[in-house]
C-alpha cells in the first residue's frame, strides 16, 4: 500500500481545443432516428457534444508511453516505478493493481465542453433547425473490381472542423514531487496530441486537433 502524502497544492492547466477537421469520439445509437448516423457523436442530456475527459487521458497516456517506451506489447505500463524511471505511472497511476509507493494519481482530466463562441454556434443551429455536426458517408472499395463491398457502407457523425471546446487539467501536487517535470510532461503529452489525433478513424483523416492558448496557474 501507498504510504499517505502530503497534498502541496492543485495546478489548474488550462487551453482551448479547436478541431481542424471532422472530429468523431462515439455516443451511443439509442433513440436513433431515420436518416441519422449510425455512429453518432458523443452529447450531453441536452444534445450538446463534448470531450470526455477520459478520451483525453487516455490519449495522452498512450502518446507518452510511445515516447518514452514504456508499457508492453501495447498495453498500458503497469511497472509502477517512480517518475525518474517511468514518466507515466505517477501521473497517471498504474495501469496493473501492483504495490508502489507513488501515492494518489497525479492527474485530473475534465471532460472538455464547446467554448462560448461554438455554444452560441450550437444554440443559433438549433434554434434555425440546422445541424450542428456533419454526416460523412463512407465505404470499403474492392480494390481488383474498383467496386465497393456488399454492406460495408456507413454514416459517421462528426464535429465540424472549427469548433471549439474547454480544457481543463487539474494536476495535484504532493510533498516530494517534482511539480516542473510532471507539469512539463502533461504539456508534453498535449502536444503529442497536436501531432497525432484524437478519436477514432484519425488515420482516414478524422480528429485533427489543435490544443493551444495553454494557461498553467496555481489554484
Amino acid at each position: 500500500m501507498a504510504p499517505n502524502r502530503k497534498l502541496v497544492k492543485h495546478i489548474r492547466v488550462s487551453a482551448k481545443l479547436v478541431c481542424k477537421t471532422g472530429l468523431h469520439i462515439g455516443g451511443t445509437e439509442a433513440g436513433m432516428g431515420i436518416g441519422s448516423a449510425e455512429g453518432p457523436v458523443i452529447k450531453d442530456a441536452k444534445g450538446v457534444p463534448y470531450i470526455p475527459g477520459s478520451s483525453l487521458k487516455g490519449k495522452m497516456r498512450s502518446m507518452l508511453e510511445y515516447k518514452h517506451k514504456r508499457g508492453e506489447d501495447g498495453n498500458p505500463c503497469g511497472c509502477g516505478l517512480d517518475l525518474n524511471t517511468c514518466p507515466v505511472c505517477t501521473i497517471f497511476g498504474p495501469h496493473k493493481n501492483v504495490r508502489h509507493q507513488l501515492g494518489p494519481t497525479r492527474i485530473i482530466v475534465r471532460d472538455a465542453s464547446l467554448s462560448e463562441k461554438s455554444l452560441k454556434d450550437w444554440e443559433a443551429a438549433r434554434s434555425e433547425g440546422k445541424d450542428f455536426t456533419a454526416t460523412k458517408t463512407e465505404t470499403m472499395i474492392d480494390r481488383n473490381t474498383g467496386m465497393a463491398y456488399r454492406g460495408s457502407l456507413r454514416t459517421q457523425e462528426r464535429v465540424n472542423a472549427g469548433t471549439e471546446f474547454q480544457l481543463s487539467i487539474t494536476l495535484r501536487i504532493f510533498e516530494g514531487d517534482d511539480e516542473a517535470r510532471i507539469t512539463g510532461l502533461v504539456k508534453e503529452g498535449i502536444d503529442l496530441i497536436n501531432k497525432d489525433y484524437l478519436g477514432g478513424s484519425g488515420t482516414r483523416g478524422y480528429g485533427w486537433v489543435e490544443v493551444k492558448d495553454i494557461e498553467v496557474k496555481d489554484i
